[in-house]
């Protein structure tokens, strides 16, 4: 039982439990026995921090089955590891050097010093988020519906955009809040921070404490920091503009809406493909640009110790940093006046490699089940499965059972990671002193 393969089976473990509950006749809003593959469906979806759903959450569950659903989503969210690491030290157990390691590998983390105080900070950092979130969103609900149901509508929806969820108890999701800009900040706020990672939210919080204090000595942000931070913020402004320009004269989505609404609109749509799932406007209503737009924007994801999924943006960063030491005929990939070391290379490009071809094959499958389908729409939605976005052209409750057992596998390969799955499968690779001689090879 190496450590990949207690992280994996610890998400089907969870899973499973979440697929329980969910059949039980008290978590749905009919009072009877649920579908096994709704539930699996939607438990799967909820561990992974998906959002996507084979039915409206908001009418076919119970407050149960919300609940369900609120406390799986965070605990995916979270990672199992992070979880199980937490509750542990509730009970006042220590943990060993196997569970030290597995922290590090399931945070990606280089160092294995200090995983008693950066759960901590994890686990505070969420509260503190997800509890900004609900007081934000109570304005917004409690107006339209009372106190009770308005608090419990911010607290789903703060938790889910914290965890990039995508989960939402309205039937058109946040499309009748499109033009609210409490709404539309505090939801894209809450996705931003929450798919970021936790290294560049504390990082953050040391070089305010430190500015605060007026100490004299600067902060050296890490690597992580710059790279995450920095592609993140060209990512959603690019997507800003991309979406404003290509959907302009679309009627069904932005073109008559006014100015204001239209930035807003343009600005969450750039915001959850990374990778929430709400939604402002109907997404099987927009042009096929956009959706290749959006494909590609899920296809990169969050960053690395976030909630998101995706290839993430640091291996974006180190694949275009490849692409241009090749280009200017470099034999050492930079990044910020930083070498990056070859097993990082080898590593964004087995993500790449594996995530591309999990898609294909995912892909293919659902074509052959599901031949009536158009080829946009399923590639939007294994893309969104894979990437744990969330977001649909509103096929997910349609399709055949045998697509949705696809889309299930593939949400969970998302959510585990490409290469974790992997080394779960084939083992801990072992150490070789065999070298074998170079030779060159005609490429490109």
């Amino acid at each position: 039982m190496t450590v990949s393969r207690t992280i994996c089976l610890g998400f089907l473990a969870v899973i499973a439990v979440g697929t329980i509950l969910l059949m039980m006749p008290f978590s749905t809003s009919s009072g009877t026995w649920n579908d096994p593959i709704v539930a699996l469906f939607t438990s799967t979806s909820a561990v992974c921090v998906t959002g996507l759903s084979v039915v409206d959450p908001g009418s076919y569950f119970s407050f149960w089955g919300e609940l369900w659903i609120v406390l799986l989503a965070q605990i995916g969210g979270l990672g199992y590891m992070t979880t199980t690491t937490f509750l542990i030290l509730l009970i006042g157990r220590r943990f060993d050097l196997r569970q030290k390691i597995a922290i590090q590998q399931a945070l990606d983390r280089p160092g294995m010093s200090g995983s008693t105080q950066i759960i901590r900070s994890i686990i505070a950092t969420t509260l503190i988020f997800e509890i900004t979130g609900i007081f934000l969103l109570l304005p917004a609900f409690v107006p339209d519906y009372g106190w009770q149901q308005g608090l419990w509508l911010a607290i789903f929806h703060s938790v889910n955009a914290w965890n990039n969820a995508g989960f939402s108890l309205f039937k058109d999701n946040l499309i009748g809040y499109q033009s609210s800009v409490l709404v539309v900040l505090t939801i894209t706020g809450l996705i931003i921070f929450g798919g970021i990672g936790y290294q560049v939210i504390l990082e953050t919080y040391f070089w305010i404490r430190d500015r605060i204090r007026n100490r004299q000595e600067k902060l050296l942000f890490s690597l992580d920091f710059k790279v995450a931070l920095s592609t993140t913020i060209v990512l959603l402004i690019l997507g800003t503009i991309a979406f404003f320009f290509v959907e302009i004269r679309n009627p069904e989505t932005f073109a008559n809406l006014n100015f204001t609404d239209k930035i807003l609109v343009a600005w969450f749509q750039s915001v959850t493909p990374r990778t929430a799932g709400f939604n402002t406007i109907d997404i099987g209503k927009m042009t096929t640009a956009g959706l290749f737009i959006t494909i590609a924007l899920m296809f990169i994801g969050a960053s690395p110790g976030g909630t998101g999924g995706g290839i993430k943006t640091t291996t974006l960063r180190v694949l275009t940093s490849c692409t241009k030491a090749i280009l200017q005929g470099k034999e050492e990939v930079l990044l910020y006046e930083r070498k990056i070391a070859v097993s990082l290379v080898l590593k964004a490009v087995g993500v790449l490699i594996g995530s591309v071809g999990t898609v294909i094959i995912s892909t293919i499958l659902i074509a052959l089940t599901d031949p009536k389908l158009e080829f946009i729409q399923i590639l939007f939605e294994v893309v969104s499965a894979f990437a744990t976005v969330g977001l649909s052209t509103g096929i997910t409750g349609t399709v055949s059972t045998a697509a949705k057992l696809i889309l299930i596998a593939t949400m969970y390969v998302g959510r585990v990671g490409i290469l974790l799955l992997m080394s779960a499968m084939l083992g801990d690779p072992r150490p070789s002193r065999i070298h074998y001689p170079e030779e060159n090879l005609l490429v490109g």
